[in-house]
């Protein structure tokens, strides 16, 4: 791991997963924004803290991930940081119970197992009318950009640095990617879109780099995922459950599911993109034997929306 000067006192931990980025106070006193992924980034993260003398007085978060909020319990408990996050996500990563309320697809025990360290305690929450965060007398603007998650947001520093957090992702994690997340699709695209209007001097991709103009990322980050939604819609043949859906999307984009939580995983990223189809009208819903299913809507239209 290793610490970049952005610009002024915005810096970014490149973690060679992620870009976590922060911003000084002072020599000791540090800003972060989102916290990084607990179990294969907290011993580094934690360590480059030691390294350089920084405490961590305050976290912004964008989203309660798991790979961004990761730390926060642990890194409140050790420096009582204050925890600022957009109130819905809040409320997520507040309990348990709730956190089953967005994974509604696990069980309460397999969230303890896999996510029990996302719970944490948030001191400032932010609303969706608000347009900037006091956060240990340090001012940062937020633009609402919901889809990736329920209440995503990105951040501006008084550098006028902009976090993206996961509104956009990189070229090099689109190189990969099979069917990258969206909490719901069609929202994400409409935050995406919104970006156009940002101005920045820096902008900053959690997954990941460092970049001085996004407005071409912008537009491969869109037709990207239309792109992933299209491929979707091409294994659906005749009338489909969901189940058969992700049988033939696994087998197409060659996923390896071998335990159940990759299942409930991989399962909850492909219900956006159907959704996404069926809200477009690429697909439709039909009762058949008492299932439901999904089938192409053949039209003008809908052939219109996969362009």
């Amino acid at each position: 791991m290793e610490i970049q000067n952005i610009k002024g006192n915005t810096y970014c931990i490149d973690t060679r997963m992620t870009c976590i980025p922060f911003y000084k106070i002072n020599d000791q006193d540090i800003i972060m924004l989102d916290s990084g992924w607990a179990e294969g980034e907290q011993k580094g993260i934690d360590g480059l803290l030691e390294k350089n003398k920084f405490k961590v007085v305050g976290i912004i978060s964008t989203h309660a991930h798991i790979d961004h909020i990761g730390n926060n319990t642990y890194l409140k408990n050790k420096y009582g940081s204050i925890i600022a996050m957009p109130a819905y996500e809040a409320y997520i990563c507040s309990s348990m119970v709730n956190l089953k309320a967005y994974y509604s697809g696990q069980t309460l025990s397999d969230l303890e197992k896999h996510y029990g360290h996302m719970i944490c305690e948030t001191d400032k929450m932010i609303i969706d009318s608000q347009d900037q965060i006091d956060v240990c007398g340090v001012k940062f603007r937020i633009l609402h950009t919901p889809g990736h998650s329920p209440a995503h947001i990105c951040v501006i520093t008084p550098d006028d640095v902009v976090y993206l957090g996961d509104s956009l992702i990189s070229y090099e994690v689109m190189a990969g990617a099979k069917m990258p997340y969206a909490f719901v699709l069609r929202e994400d695209l409409r935050s995406k879109e919104r970006l156009y209007d940002v101005k920045g001097s820096k902008y900053i991709v959690a997954h990941k780099g460092v970049y001085d103009d996004i407005t071409k990322l912008i537009t491969d980050n869109i037709n990207f995922y239309k792109s992933r939604a299209k491929s979707i819609y091409d294994v659906i043949e005749g009338t489909m459950t969901m189940e058969d859906i992700m049988k033939a999307a696994i087998k197409s984009f060659n996923i390896h599911v071998k335990t159940i939580h990759k299942y409930v995983v991989t399962e909850r990223m492909l219900r956006s993109y159907v959704e996404y189809l069926n809200e477009e009208g690429m697909i439709e819903l039909i009762m058949e034997n008492g299932f439901l299913k999904y089938s192409k809507n053949i039209t003008e239209l809908s052939q219109q929306n996969l362009e």
